[in-house]
């Protein structure tokens, strides 16, 4: 659960800011968000409320029960739990922005806080990749391997696998928007999206983004697709296995433990890839909107949902949790 310095960072981007103000003149942009449509824009706001406050109780909660209940002290939810706490931070740098802006219908954004708000959705979008990847590896050895789960999966190897997750891509996204803003920005500052996601950035852009969006593609192969093939070839052992168990209790026991994962990784990989590797000359700002509600709304809610309501163990606990407070 590391983030870098935010001292540090701010100082990075007014650097970047300094360096690129002979190159553009915008210095605030505009995010049109739902604009288009303006009757619904309170119907909107309570809807999108609603939907924070479910995703911060329901990840919390999660958080709670399975740091307070030992018997759910193992290598599975303890990266549920990871998984939890980021999907917290993933939503805070999107949605509260979202939500200001459609209360108070005041839709600008400081250019630094543009750079800001993309670095930390990037990095938290990395740490879910890699840390959806991991829950996978461990499915499988559990699976795959059963005998030697605790061996492998042991307390040193989860706090490296977890950290590893959290910190893999902080230098990599922080050159990456690094990039982006230093792009010379001198025509439209009007963002047609409701947060600063790369490609409505790079479509205002002036200059010749062919290198940024060779980067973009890179990246995306690099930290989400090959993050989705590991968990493909993971899940494709695991089904293998578990079409051999003799038991038809272990093998629905088997596939409702991973179904709940598999429905999560489905949601979060399809959108992002589709978003982040289809060529720019196909983007539109509908589309874009529409999939980017995906990965910062509906992954998040089913995480605490399906956790909290189809897991078992997860069930008991949560009753076991709510007995003792009243």
């Amino acid at each position: 659960m590391l983030c870098p310095d935010l001292h540090s960072l701010t100082l990075l981007f007014l650097q970047m800011k300094l360096t690129s103000q002979n190159h553009t003149t915008v210095t605030e942009f505009v995010l049109m968000g739902f604009s288009n449509i303006p009757k619904f824009q309170s119907f909107l706001f309570a809807t999108f409320l609603v939907i924070y406050m479910m995703i911060r109780m329901g990840n919390s909660l999660i958080i709670l029960i399975t740091k307070t209940n030992r018997s759910l002290h193992t290598p599975m939810y303890f990266f549920l739990r990871n998984l939890s706490f980021l999907e917290v931070g993933y939503t805070s740098v999107t949605l509260p922005r979202m939500l200001a802006n459609l209360w108070t219908q005041s839709r600008t954004n400081p250019f630094l806080a543009c750079a800001t708000q993309m670095y930390f959705f990037l990095m938290f979008g990395v740490a879910e990749c890699f840390l959806l990847a991991v829950m996978a590896y461990d499915r499988y050895v559990a699976i795959c391997n059963p005998l030697q789960h605790s061996i492998i999966m042991d307390d040193k190897a989860c706090l490296q696998m977890a950290a590893g997750s959290w910190i893999g891509g902080i230098p990599v996204q922080m050159g990456q928007t690094y990039q982006i803003f230093s792009l010379p920005f001198c025509e439209s500052n009007k963002l047609n999206h409701f947060f600063c996601d790369v490609p409505p950035v790079l479509e205002l852009a002036c200059g010749g983004t062919a290198m940024n969006e060779l980067s973009v593609h890179a990246e995306a192969l690099l930290f989400v697709t090959a993050p989705f093939l590991l968990i493909l070839v993971s899940y494709i052992q695991i089904i293998s296995t578990i079409l051999e168990l003799p038991s038809k209790t272990g093998k629905h026991k088997a596939f409702s433990t991973c179904s709940s994962h598999l429905i999560v990784v489905t949601s979060f990989f399809g959108s992002a890839i589709i978003t982040y590797l289809r060529p720019k000359s196909s983007h539109s700002a509908n589309v874009d909107k529409f999939l980017s509600l995906f990965y910062i709304i509906v992954t998040p809610i089913l995480n605490s949902m399906i956790y909290s309501l189809r897991n078992k163990e997860m069930t008991v606990a949560r009753k076991k949790l709510l007995s003792q407070l009243f």
